[in-house]
């Protein structure tokens, strides 16, 4: 589905207010570069393994507390496993619920905050808030590559070329987390329901190979595979926290 909403917002918002939206991934500072990338990249060894499957058709890793925040009409789930609370790296799973039990369907190696995770988000802070939250949208500056959510096309997702090389594509394919955002219009639009101090804009987008300032990230595989499987009729969400928060 392709929208026009970001070019709307981009006549509506003007430039610099687009231009702040994209300032960092969660309102923070934005990479300093590829030097700042690099210091807070950590090696795919340092992953651990994909959580085991639920033999119960739970979704695995996840406590009765976390499953009850889980909306009884959800049918999919994103579930961001962080390797640790102080950890860049991480796993995603996506999940289906067919009737009672949720079947994992993919798995990738992620990247999220580079100070790793907090259960209250700051613009700044530089981790990625824990929680349970819907996805409504998505865009880039890619052609909607047949994605299920509305996706808003546009060149402004164009990262700013003082942040290099390596970031030049972090944008190229996202998915709007509804943490502190207007659902239903452009990852783009900078409105703030919470106010600014809580930060915004946490999207799950490419993977530059390092820590984010709050989003998470992944390889574009993922990105196009989440784009076209994730379904507004299912209701889809996205669970996200360090592990041992998770299962807690």
């Amino acid at each position: 589905m392709r929208v026009g909403g970001a070019r709307t917002a981009a006549v509506l918002l003007g430039p610099a207010v687009l231009s702040a939206a994209l300032t960092a991934c969660g309102g923070g500072a934005a990479p300093q570069g590829d030097a700042a990338g690099a210091r807070s990249a950590a090696p795919a060894t340092a992953s651990h393994a994909p959580p085991a499957p639920a033999s119960d058709g739970r979704i695995a890793g996840l406590s009765d507390r976390w499953l009850a925040r889980i909306p009884a009409r959800s049918r999919q789930a994103v579930v961001v496993y962080g390797d640790g609370p102080s950890a860049p790296t991480g796993r995603v799973v996506l999940y289906r619920r067919h009737g009672g039990t949720w079947t994992a369907e993919a798995s990738w190696r992620s990247h999220n905050g580079r100070r790793g995770w907090t259960p209250d988000h700051r613009e700044g802070d530089q981790r990625s808030p824990v929680g349970v939250f819907t996805l409504h949208d998505a865009g880039g500056v890619l052609p909607d590559p047949g994605a299920r959510l509305p996706y808003h096309h546009d060149p402004a997702f164009t990262p700013p070329a003082a942040w290099g090389p390596s970031h030049r594509h972090d944008f190229d394919h996202v998915i709007a987390v509804d943490y502190n955002r207007v659902t239903g219009t452009s990852p783009l639009d900078p409105r703030r329901p919470r106010g600014a101090s809580r930060g915004g804009s946490i999207w799950l987008h490419l993977d530059p190979g390092a820590g984010s300032s709050a989003c998470v990230t992944l390889p574009l595989a993922a990105m196009r595979q989440l784009l076209r499987t994730l379904d507004p009729a299912l209701h889809p969400v996205v669970v996200m926290g360090d592990r041992a928060t998770l299962s807690s």
